[in-house]
């Protein structure tokens, strides 16, 4: 159990907070009314022990890039979002769950898939998956399900052409990925979803080195310092991060950009392109129940004390809302689309050394499918009931209905 950290009498929220449904493209309200009591407030989190909840940019930023803040989930006083998961934790987590040096060791070994030049080179094929993609969905049809025939296919090519995945198999992975990212399922269920998606992850590992080809899974199956179930941890990383992430966050800038046609010409010029992703990206935070770490020393924070051994939320979704950074004269609200605004600040991929890998990526695969969608689709609008998806950890969309 973590100890109960001492703060100014305040309310104590409940995580993870419930959306309302009031604004389904931001977190959910309770989130912003903690933060407008002040950056560092107190939580509980399901199995009942507290933490604190940060809000404030400034204090998000120091929690994820201070070294007195951890992110090892073996930690025995690490928060977690899901009551009685602890026993679900492995000597063997991916290396976003571990401090340095072993956390650097392990990611050393797949920065440079990652890295801005690698990606550019991807970018044709990026494309022709894309163009591929809406041939599928407009062939004889003037009506869609943007999530199922768009959103999901495209990033999940992606990923299983980089990773070396079979994409005959992405119904089964997305499926225990989906499971794993539940905050519905219970611990039965996140056990054997787990230990599904590893298993398979350890098979093809084996596959990979006795045939190994062009791709991710291979390169890290060859290497002598890694066993099948160190590759199966990184592996389920980058594949469920990989498709479900970018996913949601090409369905979600799809249906907001709907509600804002006149802001839609940004995606045409590739000189406003990328900083309209960033807005997007700022906005729409599909992170909305934080990131955890666990305080490894007594740490001033916003005003209050974090004591060694109590458990820390960081909240992107409320830090990238913060008016005092990204608000300002001639700007609209920060709860509000504003293609032009200058959103390079953002942390929706994370801040400091453990910030998302992929993020080269994600921003090559959402300015790629946003700018072919709305210049193939201009005539694009929605078409019935969409649905999100609020039972997840990753905020996205179950349905979005289109025609054209």
């Amino acid at each position: 159990m973590t100890t109960a950290p001492t703060a100014p009498t305040a309310p104590v929220l409940p995580l993870p907070a419930r959306h309302s449904g009031s604004c389904p493209f931001g977190p959910p309200p309770a989130y912003a009314e903690a933060a407008a009591t002040g950056p560092v407030t107190r939580a509980e989190l399901p199995d009942g022990d507290l933490c604190w909840l940060v809000t404030g940019f400034a204090e998000v930023r120091t929690v994820l890039s201070d070294r007195r803040f951890s992110a090892d989930i073996r930690h025995p006083a690490f928060p977690l979002l899901v009551a009685g998961a602890r026993e679900l934790i492995t000597d063997n987590p991916d290396f976003l769950r571990l401090d340095d040096p072993e956390h650097a060791r392990q990611r050393r070994m797949i920065t440079g898939e990652f890295l801005v030049k690698r990606v550019e080179t991807l970018r044709p094929e990026i494309q022709r998956i894309v163009d591929e993609a809406l041939d599928r969905m407009t062939a004889g049809r003037t009506t869609a399900d943007l999530v199922t025939d768009f959103a999901l296919p495209v990033p999940s090519l992606v990923i299983c052409l980089l990773l070396g995945v079979p994409y005959e198999d992405h119904d089964r992975f997305q499926s225990l990925s989906r499971t794993m990212l539940s905050r519905e399922s219970t611990v039965e269920q996140l056990r054997e979803a787990q230990e599904g998606v590893l298993e398979y992850l350890r098979d093809l590992t084996e596959r990979k080195r006795a045939q190994p080809e062009d791709d991710v899974l291979s390169r890290l199956a060859a290497r002598d310092d890694l066993t099948p179930d160190d590759v199966a941890a990184t592996g389920v990383l980058l594949l469920v991060a990989g498709h479900e992430t970018t996913a949601n966050m090409i369905a979600l800038s799809t249906a907001l950009l709907l509600e804002h046609p006149e802001q839609i010409p940004g995606l045409a010029d590739p000189a406003t392109l990328p900083g309209a992703v960033e807005e997007l990206l700022r906005l729409l935070t599909i992170v909305h129940t934080g990131l955890p770490r666990v305080a490894l020393e007594d740490v001033e924070l916003g005003g209050v004390t974090v004591r060694a051994g109590e458990g820390v939320m960081a909240m992107l979704s409320t830090a990238n809302r913060d008016e005092a950074v990204f608000g300002g004269a001639g700007r609209r609200a920060t709860d509000e689309l504003d293609l032009g605004r200058d959103a390079r600040r953002h942390v929706a991929f994370g801040f400091g050394v453990h910030q998302c890998l992929g993020q080269p990526l994600a921003r090559a695969e959402l300015q790629i499918a946003l700018e072919t969608l709305f210049r193939r689709l201009p005539g694009l609008r929605p078409a019935g009931e969409r649905e999100f998806r609020t039972e997840s950890f990753i905020y996205g969309m179950r349905s979005l209905p289109v025609t054209w």
